[in-house]
């Protein structure tokens, strides 16, 4: 498995930190770490993917159910996304707006853009 998954707590917000491929093999570690996350409570979620070196379809079919998730149970879910350099995330970015779904997420530079409540989201 080409993943690895950091959880930090920063109240109300609970940071996964992922880094590695996010792809059919791996997908399912994302899914089940928000479940369990919404499963305990914590309904306001950043995930970081500056550190994700590849998003395949999977990936990206795991972002939008997670989505779909934090929205069914009132929460909030959040994506730190790079905009350049193949090595912070910017491909994740790409992948994501060539399908036409990067507009539907909160995406923001950095964990702390993130965590501000009057920070705004990046534009598409």
């Amino acid at each position: 498995m080409t993943i690895q998954v950091d959880e930090d707590r920063q109240e109300p917000w609970t940071v996964l930190r992922i880094g590695g491929e996010l792809d059919l093999v791996t997908s399912p570690v994302i899914r089940r770490r928000l479940h369990e996350a919404v499963a305990g409570g914590r309904h306001d979620v950043v995930l970081d993917l500056s550190a994700v070196r590849f998003c395949d379809s999977s990936g990206v079919g795991v972002l939008v159910a997670a989505r779909r998730l934090m929205r069914s149970c009132g929460g909030r879910l959040r994506l730190i996304l790079p905009a350049r350099g193949a090595e912070d995330g910017a491909h994740v970015n790409r992948v994501l707006a060539a399908l036409g779904v990067r507009r539907l997420f909160e995406v923001y530079a950095d964990v702390p853009a993130a965590l501000d409540g009057d920070a705004a989201p990046l534009s598409a």
